[in-house]
């Protein structure tokens, strides 16, 4: 093989789409333990998401309330009585949105990782979410006059839609820019990569703060700005499921194209180029996808950071380090993990619940602390 060194335990087989494909052997997670996976996350999402439903403030309305609610969206049953069948549907508009984010948060991340070949990249900390986040709150003073979160009216429908354009295009430039910044001699500088991150959130922190400044004036658009900076799950609508839906499949297309390349791409963009796999390529699909999903997630819940780093590193300790298996898992893992914690916080504090994206800045700032500090030899050999 030239001297390429592939993924430890792996050997050469066939050629499949122009690259080399690697056959799996004893040391490999096999297939089922990553089915197995998928099984046991898709039963937790099921529970957790049952649990969600029977969450809220109406004592008269419960899980089975609540689904006939939904079925009466649909047309299949009768609606239920004043308020609670509006009440019954955003819980359910909630649950979705909720895994949608999570899924899409959690694939940005795994594809980001893949592409620079570090695990400690993430859409938070690299600067993708803050540039979405930046893009859809211009975009909001620009079509607000003293509007409501989503400032659907405003537009005759399209705020959601213009908002999401705005958070892709925002999340897309910061994610070129910050590649363009750390790459040297072409090749990817990950205390560089990790250093623009953080620069690229102060400025994106501060220019958020200045739209604040000049919105003082008007109650509801601070309002909306404020909240959004600390992410939001409820009094979701179904044009975000839509929204969410739509973008979270367009980024699951990109999956085939790139899964099996993004292995190769472990042992260097330049092993990988010798193997056949069109580098170029790869990164601008992965990072495309990337930004969209973090696009579509922050458009219609705000920031809400970590999901994008822990959800990928839990899985790829149990599954092993192949993006073929842990893309897809990510789907159910993101879910599990942004609705787990906003559940159990839900059934701890009540009306006292934190936004989503405190919690996650609360269990992510130390689980990022703990990933430097158990990687210290490693990160001081960059």
């Amino acid at each position: 093989m030239n001297g390429v060194d592939l993924h430890p335990g792996t050997t050469c087989s066939q050629s499949h789409r122009g690259v080399l494909v690697t056959r799996r052997t004893l040391s490999e997670p096999r297939p089922k333990d990553a089915r197995l996976v998928a099984v046991v996350l898709s039963l937790l999402l099921i529970l957790i998401g049952l649990v969600s439903l029977d969450l809220g403030a109406s004592t008269r309305l419960g899980l089975a309330g609540t689904l006939k609610g939904g079925f009466a969206a649909l047309g299949f049953a009768q609606e239920l009585p004043g308020t609670l069948q509006t009440i019954a549907e955003l819980r359910i508009y909630r649950l979705l949105v909720s895994i949608g984010v999570g899924a899409a948060l959690a694939l940005s991340g795994a594809l980001l990782q893949g592409t620079f070949r570090n695990h400690l990249a993430s859409p938070s900390i690299i600067g993708v979410t803050s540039g979405a986040s930046l893009g859809a709150a211009i975009m909001i003073v620009l079509i607000s006059g003293s509007g409501s979160f989503f400032l659907v009216d405003r537009v005759a429908g399209l705020g959601p839609l213009s908002i999401t354009l705005a958070a892709f295009l925002g999340a897309l430039a910061t994610t070129l820019m910050v590649t363009a910044l750390a790459t040297t001699g072409g090749r990817i500088s990950v205390p560089t990569l990790l250093l623009v991150g953080i620069a690229v959130n102060a400025i994106v922190g501060g220019a958020i703060a200045a739209l604040q400044r000049f919105a003082m004036e008007e109650s509801d658009l601070m309002r909306a700005l404020i909240t959004w900076t600390f992410g939001r799950l409820d009094d979701r609508s179904g044009i975000h499921v839509l929204t969410i839906a739509f973008g979270l499949l367009a980024t699951i297309c990109v999956i085939p194209y790139v899964a099996t390349e993004l292995d190769l791409f472990a042992s260097g963009e330049g092993d990988a180029h010798g193997l056949g796999v069109n580098t170029s390529r790869v990164k601008w699909i992965a990072l495309i996808g990337a930004s969209l999903a973090a696009a579509v997630a922050v458009s219609v819940a705000g920031q809400i950071a970590f999901v994008g780093l822990i959800t990928p590193h839990m899985l790829r300790r149990i599954t092993g380090p192949h993006y073929r298996n842990l893309l897809w898992l990510c789907l159910l893992g993101g879910p599990v993990l942004l609705c787990g914690t906003d559940v159990i916080q839900r059934l701890l504090l009540g009306h006292a619940a934190l936004p989503p994206g405190v919690v996650m800045s609360l269990l992510g700032g130390p689980f990022f602390l703990s990933l430097l500090l158990t990687n210290r030899s490693t990160v001081e050999a960059w």
